[in-house]
């Protein structure tokens, strides 16, 4: 089959796309960073690492992660849930990191959009979103 042809699910590297990876069900990019129990910044950093896959040099600061969500390989929307308790928590540090979001969208906004959940929960579930969709 040709590759245009609708009926193909072979993708270009000879692999099969019809488990979804491949971008049409709407997830490529999409990272979730679920902030659900994260009570101090070690947590959050550790989150932002495991949800970003942010490379082993990550120093787990601020300024590190600043650098490291404006030198994202791929596009990202990143869809920040559960950052309620945080927040108000330690409202400080979720400033701060409100800020490194900000920075990072006003440097790169064609590389990184942040999206901040209003629920408690992420896409219509009563369970918890998993770490990484797609």
């Amino acid at each position: 089959m040709r590759r245009d042809d609708p009926g193909d699910t072979e993708s270009t590297d000879g692999t099969d796309d019809t488990d979804g990876t491949d971008g049409t069900d709407g997830t490529e990019g999409v990272v979730v960073l679920d902030l659900y129990g994260v009570t101090d910044k070690a947590a959050f950093m550790d989150r932002c690492a495991a949800a970003l896959a942010l490379p082993d040099w990550f120093g787990r600061n601020w300024d590190a992660l600043a650098d490291c969500l404006t030198d994202l390989p791929e596009p990202v929307a990143l869809v920040v849930t559960g950052w309620q308790a945080y927040a108000r928590t330690h409202p400080r540090e979720w400033q701060v990191a409100q800020d490194v979001f900000a920075t990072a969208v006003e440097e790169r906004p064609t590389r990184i959009t942040v999206l901040l959940s209003l629920g408690e929960v992420f896409g219509g579930s009563d369970e918890r979103p998993s770490a990484r969709l797609g």
